[in-house]
């Protein structure tokens, strides 16, 4: 398997880097002081390869905090809210999209 870093990256609108914390497993967004948020708003926004390829980089070398990094796109609504740019990462950012049988 490739790692994300050794990957050619395209970045077709604005996009986040976002991973998966190592304490619990939750989705994280990388910011733009260098941390990770569990809230896609607090995400740093990049729109061109060299600055996505960047950030991935310093996000894969926080691998104590977070695991998984990669590149995901995103959508600016017109208020200026930032929502997830394709199916994988809703459901990544809403959990499962089935209501589940209830454990007796």
């Amino acid at each position: 398997m490739t790692s994300p870093l050794q990957q050619k990256i395209k970045i077709t609108g604005p996009s986040v880097v976002t991973a998966n914390r190592t304490v619990d497993g939750v989705v994280v967004y990388r910011s733009a002081d260098q941390r990770w948020s569990t809230n896609l708003a607090d995400a740093a926004i990049v729109r061109d390869a060299p600055t996505a390829r960047a950030l991935l980089a310093e996000a894969a070398a926080d691998d104590v905090g977070a695991v998984g990094a990669y590149i995901a796109p995103v959508l600016i609504a017109a208020d200026g809210t930032v929502l997830p740019g394709n199916l994988r990462e809703q459901i990544r950012r809403d959990g499962v999209s089935i209501t589940l049988p209830s454990v007796r």
